[in-house]
């Protein structure tokens, strides 16, 4: 497809809504006016590039009915492609080979919704993690996180005293959900010696050299 494909069926999708349509406009792509409505733009491109998205929020200066439209990939257009455009208060538009589309999205101010399940588990993240151990920006690289800090107190606990009872584990570390990470055993340093007893594996023991600095700021 080149971009002046997407153009057609646009203009009779608008058209079919009673818009008078017209192309290149004062560099506007395509502009439609219905009555004494105010005027919907459209910026076209073949996918969806940050050009094309400065564009279109040079074109709210405009008017407040501002779209993008591009050719449908052959995949699903990414949902965080959709939610970027709501947040900028865009619409977009998905043009097929066909001449068929699909509105994902329609101008209007963003308005998000606090997700209070993922907000109270950030903050419980911040609030548990003792200290700054990552660095911001990092990638490719294991992150200490609360869990892990909470299971290098247990490994340090049971390094040093041996295999220990969870309810004494708990008590002395302090780690409400000590019984939870012994069980589930996510990063292979602990082994149940008996019912409610557990020790550490070779890779616990290998851990505590492997952590040294981290255990050394809990």
């Amino acid at each position: 497809m080149k971009e002046t494909d997407l153009y057609p069926p646009i203009k009779r999708f608008l058209e079919a809504q009673g818009y008078t349509v017209k192309a290149e406009v004062h560099a506007c792509d395509v502009m439609a006016r219905r009555g004494e409505e105010p005027p919907i733009i459209i910026e076209l491109k073949l996918g969806l590039t940050l050009q094309l998205l400065y564009q279109a929020i040079d074109r709210l200066t405009l008017s407040e009915k501002v779209y993008i439209a591009i050719a449908k990939p052959k995949r699903a257009v990414p949902s965080e492609a959709v939610k970027l455009c709501k947040r900028l208060g865009l619409g977009l538009i998905v043009v097929s080979k066909s001449g068929s589309l699909d509105v994902l999205a329609d101008p209007a101010p963003y308005a998000p919704r606090v997700n209070k399940k993922r907000t109270s588990a950030l903050l419980k993240e911040f609030h548990k993690r003792k200290g700054d151990p990552n660095t911001g920006g990092s990638t490719k690289t294991k992150l200490m996180t609360a869990y892990k800090q909470d299971a290098l107190r247990c490994l340090v606990y049971l390094h040093a005293h041996g295999a220990t009872k969870i309810s004494d584990l708990r008590k002395a570390t302090k780690v409400d959900r000590a019984a939870t990470i012994l069980r589930a055993d996510y990063y292979g340093w602990f082994v149940k010696e008996e019912r409610g007893i557990y020790g550490i594996t070779d890779q616990g023991a290998n851990a505590m050299k492997d952590f040294a600095e981290a255990i050394a700021g809990l």
